[in-house]
């Protein structure tokens, strides 16, 4: 009897342990869900740059990137921010006042897309000139997804872009990354909490889902994605299985290359069947060399002048006027990245070309030669730059193409990219929303002529001090 009421006591006070706790596990829970303040709603609004009027882009060969194909001889009629018609030379009906801008000879393009385009202003003081984003829209490209923002003053940037009050490409982020440091994600509804950060205040339309976690976890972001209308991207972290899984999982983006070289059939063919975009960002690439090292290698980058016209003299002589390592040529592994991406984009996969924020501007032109390098033809490279990066981010029914309807973002180049890959800086010309601007100054040549305003980051460079050559 003795052991059986000592036995009771001792179920009784495990019993008071397991409440005890229990109501610590919720206390906790409780003081970590924390203050939540009143709510109130306040919407800002501005009025987006929609230019007025009429341009015909007269005389061009025209990579439509559509059944189309490549018309050799074609005009182009853009009507206030959209393309209204396209066909052969001659062809089109012209409406009064339009303003022609002869192509003769040259080689038009839908204006590019960077995938993965780390562009950082300021941040806390807001600038009205950023270098990163002039400098990215006179080299072409005129869409851009940041994914990993960081912080949360690229998306008031991005706004200052769509008014008009800066040059600068479509600015598109995920925002600051839903990563392992920030969150503990608990269940589904948590997950759903966090993301609407994204969804109703952030409006990013995407975000990035960077290691956040276990499987499980992974599960809950993309499932409370999905219910939240954001379109995830995820960080490829130099494991394939965890690639995998994440490509099982559903996640319809990857973010810089596989970390192995040598993917067989099978395993490309699942990644194009699955359509889940690889943007393999070969300027930093895994397993060896960074691709940017064998254009600094190559490249008289610091005495490019159009890169000396759009890069402050500091940002551009730390960066080219010396490197911590050089490699042979045969030691870069970027081919071989760029050779999976070959047979990806054949196999009917997507890819994007994303250029890291390596170096703003030239940079976009590297990754897109790096993405060649592997025996890609030229016209899918510029597909990858294009259509398919549209179609990554989810934006092919706006861009990446030249289509009637469709935005007016196009490039003109001196020369073929067809012919030869580097050509693609050739440009003369870039039109971003139905605007015209020269490529080397950023002048407005059309609807309207405008000369762009000084820039306040063209600081002259050190004179006649040691270890600078004298002129």
């Amino acid at each position: 009897k003795k052991k059986e009421e000592e036995k009771d006591d001792s179920e009784d006070k495990e019993k008071d342990d397991d409440e005890k706790e229990e109501k610590s596990d919720d206390e906790k829970e409780d003081k970590e869900e924390g203050f939540k303040a009143k709510e109130l709603k306040i919407k800002v609004a501005y009025e987006k740059d929609i230019p007025v009027g009429n341009i015909l882009l007269k005389g061009a060969r025209i990579i439509t990137m559509t059944d189309a194909g490549v018309i050799e001889n074609g005009d182009i009629l853009i009507e206030n921010n959209r393309i209204k018609a396209l066909g052969e030379s001659g062809s089109l009906e012209i409406p009064k006042g339009t303003k022609t801008i002869d192509a003769s000879g040259k080689t038009i393009t839908p204006g590019f897309v960077d995938t993965h385009a780390h562009m950082w202003p300021n941040w806390g003081l807001h600038k009205n000139q950023v270098w990163i984003y002039s400098a990215n829209l006179a080299y072409g490209v005129t869409t851009t997804r940041d994914p990993q923002t960081a912080t949360t003053d690229v998306l008031t940037y991005s706004d200052m872009v769509n008014s008009g009050m800066i040059h600068g490409p479509r600015v598109y982020s995920t925002g600051p990354g839903v990563g392992y440091w920030m969150y503990k994600i608990k269940s589904l509804e948590h997950a759903k909490e966090v993301l609407k950060q994204y969804s109703e205040y952030y409006d990013t339309k995407s975000i990035k889902m960077y290691l956040v976690g276990n499987r499980q976890q992974r599960q809950w972001i993309i499932m409370a994605a999905k219910e939240l209308e954001l379109m995830p991207t995820t960080e490829g972290g130099l494991d394939y299985k965890l690639n995998m899984t994440q490509l099982l999982d559903g996640y319809p983006g990857h973010e810089h290359s596989l970390p192995i070289v040598g993917i067989y059939k099978d395993a490309v063919q699942t990644i194009a069947e699955s359509k889940m975009a690889v943007t393999p960002t070969l300027l930093v690439s895994y397993g060896g060399p960074w691709a940017e090292e064998f254009y600094y290698a190559t490249e008289d980058v610091y005495h490019d002048k159009k890169l000396q016209y759009f890069t402050p003299y500091e940002e551009l002589a730390q960066k080219s006027r010396r490197r911590g390592a050089w490699f042979m040529e045969e030691e870069h592994v970027f081919p071989k990245h760029a050779k999976f991406m070959k047979d990806l984009v054949e196999a009917d996969g997507i890819g994007g070309v994303g250029s890291h924020g390596q170096l703003q501007g030239l940079g976009y032109h590297w990754e897109l030669w790096s993405m060649a390098s592997g025996g890609m033809s030229n016209m899918d490279a510029l597909k990858t730059a294009t259509i398919l990066g549209a179609e990554a981010l989810g934006l092919e029914g706006d861009l990446g193409s030249i289509e009637n309807g469709k935005l007016a973002d196009l490039l003109i180049m001196d020369k073929n990219p067809l012919e030869e890959i580097r050509n693609s800086n050739t440009l003369t010309h870039v039109i971003k929303n139905g605007r015209v601007y020269d490529a080397n100054t950023l002048d407005e040549v059309a609807p309207i002529e405008k000369k762009a305003e000084k820039f306040e980051w063209q600081t002259k460079r050190p004179k006649n001090v040691p270890g600078v050559q004298k002129d």
